[in-house]
């Protein structure tokens, strides 16, 4: 799905330029579960960008389903994350006084999807994010923390996006709902097969992964695959 080389990305110029990743390349399989982990300032948000298309790269190559992205306009990036990635960020981004339907359907009222089936989208996306039925008209300020992500984890899932990507997403949530969220994630990729790409700095979170890809200083400096032969073990 996803095949990185030697991707660089440099802000600023001259003197004041900073190389915040510093020619990483990687790969990554359809229906793969990884964690990318780093210490603040290691690049791996400015990788995170890169991956979902909100950034391109200074040099270097990006190719996503086939398809080379690193060189696309910006209208080309829009519709990719529009119809092929679904975003999950710790700090939730959802309209607090709207209902949980509402919330999650919003993706689809942007791409012209009827009332009615974006209705049936959006219930099958809650049911499949593990948020009981109860809620589903509730407002979004109503719900706990760990409610609040699975809304936000449906609502990356609604489009049916080949690639999810999670931004910390257990940052704002204690031990205990965190690991509730976790859970939904390995679920959804163990069950569902959904590709996913999660960012963090805490290793008890990429643990949870089947791969973890540990960024410092702009290079990518260990890819764990140890996690997925125990994943396959465990599947036996």
């Amino acid at each position: 799905m996803i095949e990185l080389t030697n991707i660089r990305k440099t802000y600023g110029s001259g003197d004041t330029a900073f190389e915040a990743l510093k020619g990483v390349s990687f790969t990554i399989e359809d229906g793969e579960f990884v964690a990318i982990m780093g210490p603040s300032g290691s690049g791996k948000s400015t990788l995170m960008n890169l991956l979902g298309c909100l950034d391109t790269p200074t040099a270097g190559t990006y190719h996503l389903d086939g398809k080379d992205v690193s060189t696309l306009s910006d209208d080309e990036l829009a519709l990719i994350r529009r119809t092929k990635i679904g975003f999950v960020f710790q700090s939730f981004n959802l309209l607090p006084r709207t209902s949980v339907m509402r919330n999650v359907s919003l993706p689809l009222v942007y791409a012209g999807i009827s009332e009615e089936e974006r209705g049936k989208h959006a219930r099958a996306a809650l049911i499949a994010a593990g948020l009981d039925e109860q809620h589903f008209n509730h407002r979004s300020n109503q719900l706990s923390g760990g409610q609040i992500q699975r809304v936000a984890i449906a609502r990356a899932l609604v489009n049916e996006p080949s690639l999810i990507l999670a931004d910390e997403p257990t940052g704002n949530l204690d031990t205990k709902t965190g690991n509730i969220v976790l859970e939904t994630f390995q679920r959804l990729n163990r069950e569902l097969g959904r590709t996913i790409i999660l960012i963090t700095h805490e290793p008890d979170v990429a643990e949870h992964a089947d791969r973890i890809l540990s960024i410092r200083d702009g290079n990518l400096v260990s890819d764990d695959k140890s996690h997925i032969k125990r994943a396959a073990a465990q599947t036996i």
